[in-house]
């Protein structure tokens, strides 16, 4: 248990989910592809529930390769859950992650790596040639991540790609849920990281079946809303929902001030759409200004009670030279 606490250069971080046939080529990729540099490494290989033999693989595995650590979900959670499990399990100071069906190149670990330590937090591949079909996969993909770089302001040319390089004290600002492991550079950016992406290969699927469905780009489409709130107001809610309120109030306002100077010119108002119109934009606007009172309430609870400062510190000097924070 004490040589589990150690610290290790780099932890692998694998999901894996109905992939009994992929798990020991990828296993043998993955050495041939990290013992070479030299490095001191893991492979952390989740197996999110699957319904087939990847399980009774991965502790066979795990048996002869001592570099395997095997974590076991005891039901299928999801591919972001599989990930934070991974990531809380791992001990690398940097930390790669990468789908378990062989379409990911285990080759270009080292390139991410390299480029990480030049000084980003996180390093994101870009399937430059993807081996995936072109109307079914590639085209909504070109559009989902042109969309997401638009509403973030964080603009890669492939989120989808799991292959990814970090470094420990990115991830462990962040909690994941929902949909959000492909939404990490964004995460990352809200925490102050230096982000890039490196041109990686992509491999044709050898085995098994895609587990994407069409129901996956609804759940995208919730989760970029959330992302977008994060990144835009985690630390104002008020500036949304109370500007929202007093624009709401404002109308509210002048629609009753002109109502009443019918009323007072003698006409009767009693039956026209306008006040009733004027009436809910009032109600509206109170609701969502307390909304943002609220919000506000929650977001101070939410860090004060954790610890979590609303900044992150990169580096701190004195005398020209780098101090401990």
């Amino acid at each position: 248990m004490d040589g589990m606490k150690e610290p290790i250069d780099i932890s692998v971080v694998v999901p894996v989910y109905n992939e009994e046939d992929s798990l020991p080529k990828l296993v043998e990729q993955l050495l041939g592809a990290l013992v070479p540099t030299g490095n001191s490494f893991e492979l952390v290989l989740v197996n999110d529930g699957s319904l087939d033999r990847s399980a009774e693989v991965l502790s066979d595995l795990s048996s002869h390769v001592p570099e395997l650590v095997c974590v076991l979900l005891r039901k299928n959670y999801g591919q972001t859950a599989a990930m934070a499990a991974g990531f809380d399990l791992s001990r690398g100071e940097i930390i790669v992650s990468l789908d378990g069906d062989l379409q990911n190149d285990p080759a270009d670990i080292p390139l991410l790596v390299s480029k990480l330590r030049e000084g980003f937090d996180l390093v994101s591949g870009w399937r430059y040639e993807r081996q995936d079909a072109a109307i079914r996969r590639k085209l909504p993909s070109k559009i989902a991540n042109r969309l997401i770089g638009r509403v973030t302001g964080v603009r890669l040319h492939d989120y989808g790609c799991s292959l990814k390089a970090y470094r420990r004290e990115v991830l462990s600002d962040m909690r994941l849920y929902g949909e959000l492991h492909r939404f990490l550079p964004v995460l990352a950016n809200i925490e102050g990281a230096r982000i890039t992406e490196v041109k990686v290969n992509h491999r044709a699927r050898q085995y098994g079946n895609s587990k994407y469905g069409i129901d996956r780009t609804f759940r995208v489409l919730m989760d970029l809303l959330t992302v977008w709130f994060m990144n835009r107001f985690l630390t104002r809610p008020m500036y949304v929902f109370g500007f929202g309120g007093i624009v709401a109030i404002i109308g509210s306002i002048l629609a009753t001030t002109y109502l009443l100077i019918l009323k007072l010119l003698g006409e009767d108002i009693g039956t026209r759409p306008l006040l009733t119109f004027a009436l809910v934009l009032g109600i509206t606007g109170v609701q969502l200004f307390c909304f943002g009172l609220l919000g506000e309430l929650q977001i101070r609870t939410y860090h004060e009670s954790q610890g979590r400062p609303i900044y992150r510190i990169r580096a701190t000097l004195r005398g020209g030279r780098e101090v401990s924070s």
